[in-house]
């Protein structure tokens, strides 16, 4: 295969995460997939900005949320971010500590 086959297909695959994160699984809360997977929507959206500023482009944490969620970040929050359970916030701070 080549580079920018390689290069094409890792986006596609990138942008059929974040459909599926942002339309698809909209109720499964960042805090659990940070307790299963040690990473989650923040973290994407952070490694997202820092792409873009490796690159030279100036984008602030918040921009990066922006273009991630595909929305403001205080929106996405009010329609689909609940209360972590008392149970997530014990396990995050187990493995986050």
């Amino acid at each position: 295969m080549d580079e920018q086959t390689q290069l094409e297909l890792e986006a596609a695959a990138f942008r059929r995460l974040r459909q599926h994160l942002m339309e698809d699984r909209t109720d499964v809360q960042n805090i659990d997939m940070m307790n299963l997977a040690g990473f989650c929507r923040n973290c994407l959206s952070r490694w997202y900005q820092e792409a873009a500023n490796e690159r030279g482009i100036e984008m602030s944490k918040d921009e990066g949320r922006d273009a991630f969620y595909g929305m403001p970040f205080a929106e996405w929050k009010a329609k689909y971010q609940t209360e972590a359970t008392s149970d997530a916030q014990e396990a995050f701070k187990k493995s986050h500590g």
